[in-house]
């Protein structure tokens, strides 16, 4: 019973309890709405008073807008209205041109019209005077236009010849006195040596008898010597001298070497001579390409192919006119290093080219072909630049230049090979080139002398005063200087001169 009294009691109270908590809760939930009613009142006042702050501003802007729009559109109006009054001005002006040119325009008519009528009657006029003047002279129009014409061209011809006589003077002036001066301080700033080569070297030995030793046996000895070498061994009755004869120099060096060798030793036979002359050859060999290394550093020319080496060395046994083919280019080359220093140019490249330039005469490759060409091709064969060939190839005009280097070369050779003793000719070759000078001025009409004097670098040409007169003289003297300048083959320049003389004779009886 008491459980049961305990158990009611407990579930009276639970309920209490419930219904307090209940409307403990509801109160508590009621306030919560009131409160969140509030809020929301607030929020909604806030949200349309930003709402109308908002359209406020946009309202603000559209009529900004509406008004920078209306602005601009006015301003364009009055801009049009400006182009449109513009316009109307131009128009009305170009409307008084027009006018302007049309009165203009009808004038040069009426005056282009007078000027027909009067040209017309300038024509009359001008065909009465020439029938006149026919009649007056005895001679018709073409005929006197054929005289005039002469006479024109004869008094252009002597006065173009005196302007062609005073341009040249006057380039001759200016561009002698640079090329002279550049010339003359090239030649001054290089020393030279000058070597003659001959075709014979003489062989002094000791004594007659060592004559007969040479010689050997039924000259058993001289031959082998001849075919190892060879070369001509004259042996005559000369005290204490044997000849050496061979066009080419290295033969003759190693004949020469050989034989001193032969002597020294004191033993010679056919077995012992071609043992020496073989150790000889290989000797000069070694020679040569020593020779083109200390040509090469001499001249500070350095990167030279072994075998361009090799051919400098060769010059040194080889001759060009009598003059010593290696100090022939080695004058060249530091003639055309000076010269190429004094235009401004590479001097290293000139030099080289300079030293290179006659590798095609010691060359034994296709002979048939011009050195020039030849040395052009081995150049190229080793390597050597394009202006470099180019200057080796040209320098006897056989292929057109293309660089500056060219024409110094061709100078530099050409100036040490024309100076006093550089070089011989031949009497023949000298003496037919001298009378081909004389022939060619006395083919001309009044010519009746001519004399070449100073070794053919001057020409004298005496003409008869009745038949020429001072300007033809002058004439003549520019026609030979260009004929022998096209037809003929000379070293440096021939000086013509024309002399026309006047002589009165009389005689006291």
């Amino acid at each position: 019973m008491e459980i049961v009294i305990g158990i009611v009691a407990f579930l009276v109270g639970g309920l209490i309890t419930w219904l307090l908590i209940t409307k403990a809760l509801k109160s508590r939930s009621e306030r919560v709405i009131r409160d969140a009613e509030a809020e929301a009142e607030v929020i909604k006042k806030d949200k349309i008073l930003q709402a109308k702050e908002k359209f406020l501003h946009l309202k603000g802007e559209h009529e900004k807008e509406i008004n920078s729009r209306n602005s601009r559109i006015l301003n364009a109006e009055n801009k049009l209205k400006q182009k449109e009054s513009t316009f109307s001005q131009k128009l009305e002006e170009v409307q008084r041109k027009n006018k302007e040119n049309e009165a203009i325009r009808s004038n040069l008519t009426k005056q282009l019209e007078l000027l027909d009528k009067k040209s017309e009657e300038v024509g009359r006029m001008h065909k009465q005077q020439v029938e006149q003047l026919e009649a007056i002279s005895g001679m018709s129009g073409d005929e006197a236009k054929e005289m005039l014409i002469e006479s024109l061209k004869a008094e252009a011809k002597t006065e173009a010849m005196s302007f062609i006589n005073d341009i040249m003077d006057e380039a001759k002036i200016n561009a002698n006195k640079e090329a002279k001066r550049i010339v003359l301080q090239t030649v001054q700033r290089v020393a030279t040596e000058t070597a003659i080569e001959n075709s014979v070297t003489i062989f002094h030995i000791d004594s007659d008898e060592m004559k007969g030793r040479i010689i050997g046996r039924e000259g058993r000895n001289i031959r082998a010597l001849e075919a190892a070498t060879g070369v001509e061994i004259i042996v005559d009755d000369t005290p204490e001298a044997i000849v050496l004869s061979a066009f080419d120099p290295m033969r003759r060096e190693i004949a020469r070497l050989a034989l001193h060798q032969l002597v020294t030793d004191g033993r010679i036979h056919p077995a012992r001579i071609e043992e020496v002359v073989n150790k000889v050859k290989k000797q000069v060999e070694e020679e040569i390409i020593e020779t083109g290394k200390r040509t090469t550093i001499d001249l500070g020319i350095h990167g030279l192919h072994p075998e361009l080496i090799k051919l400098v060395g060769k010059m040194k046994y080889r001759s060009s006119y009598g003059q010593n083919l290696l100090q022939h280019s080695r004058e060249t080359a530091n003639l055309c290093a000076v010269m190429a220093a004094e235009l401004g140019l590479n001097t290293k490249k000139a030099k080289r080219a300079g030293l290179l330039h006659d590798i095609g005469k010691v060359s034994d490759e296709e002979p048939e072909l011009p050195h020039a060409i030849l040395g052009m091709k081995l150049a190229e064969k080793y390597k050597e630049k394009p202006d470099i060939c180019n200057a080796i190839g040209a320098h006897h005009d056989e292929v057109e230049m293309n660089t500056m280097i060219a024409p110094i070369v061709q100078v530099c050779d050409a100036i040490s090979g024309a100076r006093p003793g550089a070089r011989r000719e031949v009497i023949e070759a000298y003496i037919k080139r001298l009378k081909d000078l004389e022939s060619l001025a006395l083919s001309y009409p009044g010519v009746m002398k001519t004399y070449a004097i100073q070794a053919g670098r001057e020409l004298r040409v005496i003409v008869g005063a009745e038949k020429t007169t001072d300007k033809e003289a002058e004439e003549l003297s520019y026609d030979i200087a260009r004929k022998i300048q096209t037809e003929m083959t000379y070293p440096g320049q021939v000086k013509i001169t024309v002399i026309r003389e006047t002589r009165a004779i009389s005689y006291a009886k």
